[in-house]
């Protein structure tokens, strides 16, 4: 940090790179992504089938899953593994586990929709998992906190909600689906992507997705091999029908598998599923009737934040609807540590005395500032399902910025519900309330923010969501030099170009690690 003329003395002839980037665009901190699962994005398409945007119900069975059984034969899989199917594509004309059964009956079925909060499995997968019995006997009809959707013959349908599709997961053959080897070239893809994008950090959704540590392994061989140019921080990820006091032993195992730039320090839990597909745990109720799933209750949140806090660990829940992030607050409340920076993930609707609770509790807000659009169908389609102001609402910003509540930015990637995923589109979103891909009217733009809180968010927010402030998420003395060249100076373009900048260059601790 300083001018040319105090910098000269670090200039060493022939082994310094000089970059004068006057006029060029913008030189920025290098940005973070509160909560991605870049993981599953990228290892999907390596271990089975990725289901398109626009695929029918009829697709998905005619081509789709006879691709991925043809594969898994070629291969000599154990599980046919597939991933991004669209609820509102599907809901009317629901695929069943017999029709899955009429593709493949001897390798087991499972495909998670691009939430990854619902699932479809053929009766293999079913009976495995101990849900049904080969003869059709049913021998489970729920699973805490998800639904066993059940057919007309009364038996299950292979349609799986929430916690009944994490349950069925487990059953699946994943050291083999998601080796150790696999994850590790998968983490070399993930680089690439985010530096490409001007992420040099990112905290992981999903560590444990197929339920093993193959993740974390490959993530600390990476570094330890000096060729990871990133942090990582990691999630593991807790269930409503496992055992709590065991799981929480595995997270706290899990930190063995730290190191420089890896940090597996964070706990994940469902409080609910998603508002939009009718399993947000919201108040008032749904026009229908119904209030959404809870997968735990405010006590158990209460000790389990208790218990995770007091061992190192941070909490990081799933909270969408105003219910479910009202049950959280409370529990971070009544059994956290401020100190701990416990953090709520998408809150989709707040209620307004509780923006002031995670304020003085310093309970962190990562927000999906790319979802703060809406497609005209969308729009029109949300009066159909909610009362009141949760038609016409979405996902605060302003609000959280206006009661200094820390908020910090996530993408989902890769649920990103037609998202962009790079810093530059999400800001552009937050400015205008439009997605420039989109043809449609500005949503909810009394929550929309400034370029700097824009920025804010992406970058020095979520440094002190991993507790990484000290040393990154600003340009500073004393920091590691992590730092962006970028090709449009985004504050102060035309709005409506700022989507169209990109990272000329991403440095990572003073070392260029991408280009254009």
């Amino acid at each position: 940090m300083g001018d040319k003329n105090g910098v000269a003395d670090f200039i060493k002839k022939g082994k310094t790179e000089v970059v004068d980037y006057t006029g060029k665009g913008l030189v920025m901190p290098s940005c973070g992504n509160g909560h991605a699962h870049y993981s599953i994005g990228h290892g999907v398409p390596k271990v089975g089938m990725m289901v398109g945007f626009d695929d029918t119900p009829q697709k998905f069975l005619n081509e789709v899953v006879p691709a991925a059984v043809k594969k898994a034969r070629e291969t000599g899989a154990t599980t046919i593994f597939g991933f991004g199917w669209q609820l509102f594509k599907f809901q009317h004309d629901m695929p069943t586990r017999q029709q899955l059964d009429k593709i493949c009956s001897d390798i087991p079925i499972y495909f998670s929709d691009d939430e990854g909060h619902k699932g479809l499995a053929n009766t293999l997968c079913l009976v495995n998992a101990g849900i049904m019995s080969a003869d059709g006997k049913v021998l489970k009809k729920e699973i805490r906190g998800g639904e066993i959707v059940m057919g007309a013959d009364g038996t299950p349908s292979g349609y799986l909600k929430e916690q009944a599709g994490t349950y069925t997961r487990s059953f699946l053959d994943n050291d083999k689906l998601f080796s150790v080897q696999l994850a590790k070239e998968n983490m070399y893809d993930i680089e690439r992507h985010m530096l490409s994008e001007g992420y040099t950090m990112y905290l992981d959704g999903w560590g444990n997705y197929f339920f093993n540590e193959n993740y974390y392994k490959a993530a600390q061989q990476m570094d330890k091999e000096g060729k990871m140019h990133f942090i990582l921080g990691t999630t593991y990820e807790i269930e409503s029908w496992m055992d709590i006091d065991k799981a929480l032993e595995n997270a706290v195992e899990a930190q063995k598998y730290s190191s420089a730039h890896v940090k597996p320090r964070w706990v994940k839990l469902f409080i609910d599923g998603t508002p939009e597909s009718g399993t947000g745990f919201i108040d008032p109720v749904y026009l229908d009737g119904h209030q959404g799933i809870a997968n735990w209750t405010e006590e158990e949140v209460t000790e389990i934040t208790r218990k995770a806090n007091a061992k190192g660990l941070i909490m990081h829940v799933h909270a969408m609807g105003n219910k479910a992030v009202n049950r959280v607050v409370n529990a971070y409340v009544n059994g956290g540590k401020a100190e701990m920076r416990n953090t709520i993930v998408h809150l989709r609707n707040v209620n307004r005395e509780d923006y002031k609770r995670m304020a003085a509790h310093n309970i962190y807000a990562t927000e999906g500032m790319l979802w703060h659009h809406n497609s005209e169908e969308n729009q029109e389609a949300l009066p159909k399902l909610f009362q009141g102001e949760m038609a016409l609402n979405g996902y605060p910003l302003k609000s959280f910025f206006d009661n200094g509540v820390n908020v910090t930015a996530h993408t989902d990637f890769p649920a990103l519900s037609h998202s962009p995923d790079d810093p530059f589109g999400i800001m552009e979103i937050t400015l205008t309330g439009v997605y420039c891909e989109e043809n449609a009217k500005p949503w909810w733009t009394e929550e929309l923010i400034t370029r700097e809180q824009a920025l804010a968010a992406m970058t020095i927010n979520v440094a002190r969501q991993m507790f990484l402030e000290n040393e990154r998420g600003s340009i500073k003395t004393g920091k590691y030099a992590d730092f962006l060249l970028v090709n449009k100076d985004v504050l102060t373009c035309p709005v409506k170009e700022i989507h169209e900048a990109k990272p000329a260059a991403t440095y990572f601790e003073g070392e260029k690690v991408f280009s254009m």
